[in-house]
């Protein structure tokens, strides 16, 4: 990362936030979403720039055990592709692997191969999925 970006665990992270992020980023931002899941998750590692605007997240959801999957990995549009998402995956890693776990789970549309098998280290593996909603 070329400019000055500070990457924490667990750092508090609004609702307002996630939204702002996440309309940046170009998702479905539903307000209320973050309040909702985050009791749900392991940890989340955020990004924020030098005025501290969140310009990176990864969530950490896990079973309580073993097992730690990433989600909603987000990088703001206009930070894209100066490592932050790198950045906030590592520290996810690194944290569940403290945490206790052994595995770290993900998924993700074709378009981000290279995104988490060559810069953020996951390797290939079988998997199976069922498409609960119609």
């Amino acid at each position: 990362m070329s400019e000055a970006i500070t990457c924490a665990w667990r750092d508090p992270v609004t609702d307002e936030e996630m939204v702002d992020l996440v309309r940046s980023h170009g998702g479905n931002d539903i307000a209320g979403w973050w309040t909702k899941i985050q009791k749900y998750s392991l940890g989340w590692a955020t990004a924020r720039d030098t005025d501290g605007l969140l310009v990176g997240f990864v969530n950490v959801a896990w079973d309580g055990g073993d097992h730690a999957f990433l989600i909603d990995t987000k990088t703001r549009g206009t930070h894209r592709h100066r490592g932050i998402g790198t950045a906030v995956v590592r520290l996810a890693a690194s944290s569940a692997r403290e945490s206790g776990c052994e595995w770290l789970h993900v998924d993700f549309e074709p378009e981000l191969h290279d995104f988490y098998f060559k810069a953020c280290g996951f390797r290939p593996t079988d998997a199976g999925l069922i498409h609960l909603r119609p």
